[in-house]
C-alpha cells in the first residue's frame, strides 16, 4: 500500500462510467455519467455512469434471468461455496478494496481495511447458510401432516448508503444471496468504486450472470427506478428517515416489502458505579468512527451528574489528541463526504455557539490538508440541554452532546428522548441495572459496558421509531430475505 498515490492505475476502478449488469460492464442507455470526487481535496478524479430506469429496467431483468434460470438451479451447498468463494477473493484483495474506498468515501486507511474485512466476513457468515434454511412439521388434525418451507423473494433491489458501502453491502447482499435471491444493486453516487470492483470478484468467484447487478446514478432517477420496478420483489434500504419514507411508499404501491434502517441518535448512559477509563476510548470511537458519519454512532453522552466533571476532563483530553486529515495519511478522522455534508455538520456547530454552549474539547486539522477538502474537526459538546437540535436530531459528523442526569429514571428519559432507537450503551457493574436498562430503553441494539456501533455480523441489527424496521445481519436476515409457504397435505 505504501507505493500507492493519487496517480495509481487502480483510480481508473477498471470500468469508468459502467454500470455492471448481467455479468459485464455496460455503458448507460444515455451515455451520461457523473463526476467521482476525492473528499480529501474536493475534486473529481473519476466518473460513473448516470443510470435511469432503463437502465434499472436491464438489471432487474436480468436478475429475474439468473433466479429462473442458473442461479436459482444451484444447488444450496453450490450457493454457499459461491458466497465462500466471493469471501476469498475479497480478502486476496483487500489492499486493492480498501483503497479504492478511502479515495471514493474519505475513509482513514485503517478504517478502509477494517470494512473490506467486515465484507468478507458477511460473506464467510452467510455462505454457510444456504443449506440450513430449514422448514417446520406442524402437528395439526389426524389424517394431515403440515410442512412449512422458506422460498426466496426473487428479486431483491439493494439501495445501498455512501458512509459504509462495503460493509452495508455485505451485510445486504450477502443475507439476500444465501437466502438464493438475485440482487440489484444502486449504491449511492458519492461511494460506488468498490462495489462496482465486488460485483466483478463475485463473476470471477463463479456467480452467474445476472445473480448480482450495480447500477450506478441518481437516487431521484435511478434509486426510485428501483424502487418502483414492478419486477423486484423486496427493497432493503439504508439512508435517511425522509428518504426511506420515499422508497416505502413507492414499494407500498404495489405491497413489496421493505426493510429500512434510517439512522439513530445513539445515547451512551455512563453511571457513577463504571470504569471511566475503560469507557472514554470506546466513547470517543463511537463518535469519530467514520468522522462520525455512521448511523449507529454513540453521539450521545449521559452521564450521571455525581461523575459528570470528571468523565468531562478525561474526554475533553481524547478530542484535544485527536488529528483530521487527508484519507491516506490515515489518522483519526478522515474529510466528511462532501461539501453539503460539512455545511450540515457547521451548521449544527453554528447552532451550539448561538445558543453559548461551551466546546469542551476539539481535534486538529492538520496543517497541509487541502483548503478544498471536507474537514471538521471532531467536537466535544457539553451541557446540550435536551430539547435543543444537537440533542435530538442526527448530525452525522463528529460531535458529541453530553449532559448529566440525576437517577436511573432521569437516565432513561434522556435515553428515550429522541425519534431514533438504533443503538444504546450502557456503561454500570449493577447487574440488575444492566437489565432493567436493557428493557427500558427504545433501541434495536444495547450494548452493555460496550459499544460496538452496529456490533459482528452475527448480531441483528435495525431499529425502532424512526430509524426503521426489519432487521439485518445474522441469521434473523434470513428471516426477511424469503418467505415462509405451508403446505398441507391430507392422505385420506
Amino acid at each position: 500500500m505504501g507505493g500507492m498515490n493519487a496517480s495509481h492505475p487502480l483510480l481508473a476502478i477498471r470500468t469508468p462510467a459502467r454500470h455492471f449488469i448481467a455479468g459485464a460492464f455496460r455503458a448507460p442507455l444515455t451515455g451520461a455519467e457523473l463526476p467521482v470526487i476525492d473528499p480529501s481535496d474536493g475534486k473529481p478524479f473519476a466518473a460513473i455512469a448516470r443510470g435511469d430506469a432503463p437502465d434499472v429496467d436491464a438489471a432487474v431483468k436480468a436478475a429475474r434471468a439468473a433466479f429462473d434460470g442458473a442461479w436459482g438451479a444451484l444447488a444450496p451447498v453450490e450457493k454457499g461455496r459461491r458466497l465462500m468463494a466471493l469471501s476469498r477473493a475479497i480478502v486476496d484483495h483487500a489492499d486493492e478494496l480498501a483503497w479504492i474506498e478511502a479515495r471514493d468515501c474519505g475513509k482513514p486507511m485503517k478504517q478502509a481495511r477494517a470494512d473490506a474485512a467486515a465484507c468478507a466476513r458477511y460473506f464467510e457468515f452467510y455462505a454457510g447458510a444456504p443449506d440450513k434454511l430449514h422448514g417446520e412439521t406442524i402437528p395439526y388434525t389426524p389424517g394431515y401432516t403440515v410442512l412449512t418451507w422458506r422460498e426466496a423473494h426473487g428479486v431483491t433491489g439493494h439501495i445501498i448508503p455512501w458512509n459504509y458501502p462495503m460493509q452495508i453491502f455485505g451485510r445486504s447482499v450477502g443475507g439476500a444471496l444465501a437466502a438464493g435471491n438475485a440482487c440489484v444493486v444502486k449504491p449511492a453516487e458519492d461511494a460506488c468504486l468498490s462495489l462496482l470492483r465486488l460485483a466483478e470478484l463475485a463473476s470471477e468467484a463463479g456467480f452467474p450472470e445476472g445473480t448480482l447487478n450495480i447500477v450506478t446514478g441518481l437516487g431521484r432517477e435511478a434509486g426510485i427506478a428501483l424502487a418502483a420496478h414492478e419486477g423486484v420483489d423486496h427493497l432493503s434500504f439504508t439512508g435517511s428517515p425522509a428518504t426511506g419514507s420515499i422508497v416505502a411508499q413507492e414499494a407500498a404501491k404495489r405491497h413489496c416489502p421493505v426493510t429500512l434502517e434510517l439512522g439513530g441518535k445513539g445515547p451512551q448512559l455512563v453511571f457513577a458505579d463504571a470504569d471511566l477509563d475503560a469507557a472514554v476510548p470506546v466513547i470517543v470511537n463511537a463518535i469519530v468512527q467514520n468522522a462520525g458519519q455512521t448511523c449507529s454512532a454513540g453521539s450521545r453522552l449521559l452521564v450521571e451528574r455525581s461523575r459528570y466533571e470528571e468523565l468531562l476532563e478525561k474526554l475533553s483530553a481524547a478530542f484535544r489528541a485527536l488529528t483530521v486529515g487527508p484519507a491516506l495519511d490515515d489518522r483519526d478522522c478522515g474529510p466528511l463526504i462532501r461539501a453539503s455534508q460539512l455545511d450540515r455538520v457547521k451548521g449544527f456547530l453554528a447552532d451550539a455557539a448561538r445558543d453559548k454552549l461551551t466546546l469542551a474539547g476539539q481535534g486538529t486539522i492538520v496543517p497541509g490538508a487541502p483548503s478544498s477538502g471536507y474537514y471538521v474537526a471532531p467536537t466535544l459538546v457539553r451541557d446540550v440541554p435536551p430539547v435543543s437540535r444537537l440533542a435530538r436530531e442526527e448530525v452525522f459528523g463528529p460531535v458529541l452532546a453530553a449532559m448529566p442526569f440525576d437517577d436511573e429514571a432521569h437516565a432513561v428519559k434522556l435515553a428515550n428522548g429522541t425519534d431514533f432507537g438504533l443503538v444504546a450503551g450502557v456503561w454500570t457493574r449493577d447487574g440488575a441495572r444492566q437489565l432493567r436498562l436493557a428493557r427500558a430503553i427504545r433501541a434495536g441494539q444495547v450494548f452493555v459496558n460496550s459499544y460496538g456501533a452496529g456490533g459482528g455480523v452475527e448480531l441483528p441489527f435495525g431499529g425502532v421509531a424512526h430509524s426503521g424496521y426489519g432487521r439485518e445481519k445474522g441469521f434473523e436476515a434470513l428471516a426477511g430475505f424469503t418467505t415462509l409457504k405451508t403446505v398441507v397435505l391430507h392422505h385420506n
